[in-house]
């Protein structure tokens, strides 16, 4: 099997992207499908892109998070496979390449990814019961696949039932290998095959308070949500206890002694009780 413009489709989230989607899509291979989920409904940044980029389509849609995003763009592409990228990563000249030469005798898999060359952001986990070399010594099975390059193989999930859009950031793609293992899905990685990614880079700096606050609600509200989907609503609750107390105690410390990180505390208690409450993840950043 190999990858090729007419089986693979690139799906990209993007939010106030602006700054990385350019290098993003200008790192891609001629004549292949870009979908582009635009979550901030920048009209301009649609006109822009679908004029200066060729089989580019950028969809505007409301924040709707990364996991709904991602749905939204592997259901309208048109073919077998989906490419979900996050804006802030850049592939090599031979990535897609290196990967066709090295998967040619891979019979099926649910998730694949080269790696990344990054070493601070590592886009995999090995786990040791099911890790191994599955053809030459360039394809391994690995326990995870971080979300932001990830090839889902769509045929292998039935329904059409990709990421859990009630995770709005964190942790939906581990959700999503999870499911596949249990449902005997291979996740692959091509270690000879390279993406660069910068890391927390998708939103522009100018936001980057009000995001920082959002990805630390996110992150604990994520987490108990998580836990409970997977290990069930006792020890979610036991652990989610435990994580209250710690950021209280924090939050305190940083309240008495004015300083500002306070505020991440606080936005941790609230994405804690509210995930331990059963709220939905409705937190969003205030950025106009």
């Amino acid at each position: 099997m190999e990858f090729t413009n007419n089986n693979l489709t690139f799906v990209i989230v993007t939010f106030n992207s602006r700054k990385v989607i350019f290098d993003c899509l200008n790192s891609l291979p001629e004549g292949f499908h870009k979908l582009i989920i635009e979550n901030s409904s920048d009209e301009e940044l649609k006109k822009e892109l679908e004029q200066n980029y060729v089989k580019t389509r950028v969809i505007l849609s409301d924040n709707i998070g990364m996991g709904a995003g991602n749905n939204l763009g592997i259901l309208r592409s048109h073919t077998q496979y989906a490419y979900v990228l996050n804006p802030d990563v850049t592939l090599k000249k031979d990535t897609i390449s290196k990967i066709n030469d090295s998967i040619s005798d891979l019979e099926n898999f649910a998730i694949l990814s080269p790696v990344c060359d990054n070493l601070e952001y590592p886009n995999y986990k090995i786990d040791k019961k099911i890790g191994g070399t599955l053809s030459k010594d360039t394809i391994i099975n690995v326990g995870e696949i971080d979300g932001y390059s990830m090839i889902i193989n769509k045929s292998f999930f039935t329904n059409n039932i990709f990421f859990d859009e009630k995770f709005f950031m964190y942790l939906e793609n581990v959700d999503l290998c999870l499911r596949a293992k249990k449902n005997g899905g291979k996740l692959i990685i091509v270690k000879n095959s390279k993406i660069h990614h910068l890391g927390a880079k998708a939103v522009d700096d100018r936001y980057s308070k009000e995001v920082e606050l959002s990805r630390n609600w996110h992150w604990m509200w994520s987490k108990i949500y998580f836990n409970k989907k997977h290990k069930g609503i006792l020890i979610s609750f036991v652990l989610g206890i435990s994580s209250l107390t710690g950021n209280l105690l924090k939050y305190l410390v940083y309240l008495l002694t004015f300083n500002k990180k306070k505020n991440i505390y606080k936005m941790r208690m609230s994405g804690l009780l509210n995930a331990l409450l059963g709220k939905q993840s409705w937190f969003r950043p205030d950025i106009n």
